[in-house]
């Protein structure tokens, strides 16, 4: 069995933010406000994503993440399709087998979805935010974050708004998912 290394991630995120010609740019730290064990109706959420069900269980847990960061009005599906298809590919051309799928969805490919490849990761709300967390730390060591921001405030997630990503879920692909709202 082949295994996902941290360098790979970051590969694939430097790849993604590289391939997008985004290292010009700038962006602002947001602040995250968790809330665990959030309840909410089937339809309701049926509503918000689509996608639940066919992707992914019906997440256990909601985040709301606000970000100070602006979407550039160059964000527009095809940019948030081509950051994906970098990260993919980075994924499937390293020497490890991925650990995670990563694919955009919705109408204007504004929702990021990571699915867990492997049984018994990504399977509780810690590990996903560890990888949420490395993929920030990553996203931070790149001269796009170092140049033009504040690299101990900014997150993935102001990455994701400044894509325009309005939603990410993480799952493991079996029963268990986390959704973050980018606002």
């Amino acid at each position: 069995m082949r295994r996902v290394s941290r360098w790979s991630i970051a590969g694939c995120l430097a790849f993604g933010l590289v391939s997008l010609g985004l290292f010009s740019l700038g962006i602002h730290s947001g602040i995250a406000v968790a809330q665990d064990s959030v309840s909410f109706s089937k339809s309701e959420l049926e509503e918000k994503s689509g996608h639940e069900g066919y992707y992914y269980p019906k997440p256990q847990t909601l985040e709301h993440f606000v970000s100070s960061a602006i979407t550039l009005p160059e964000s527009d599906k095809v940019r948030r399709q081509s950051f994906v298809i970098g990260m993919t590919k980075q994924l499937l051309d390293g020497k490890y087998a991925p650990g995670f799928a990563i694919f955009a969805k919705g109408d204007q490919s504004e929702k990021l979805i990571i699915v867990g490849m492997i049984d018994g990761q990504l399977n509780t709300i810690y590990r996903a935010r560890a990888l949420l967390a490395q993929m920030t730390a990553i996203a931070r060591s790149t001269p796009f974050f170092q140049q033009n921001t504040q690299p101990e405030e900014a997150t993935f997630f102001d990455f994701m708004k400044l894509l325009g990503f309005h939603q990410v879920t993480i799952t493991d692909g079996r029963s268990f998912s986390h959704q973050v709202i980018v606002d």
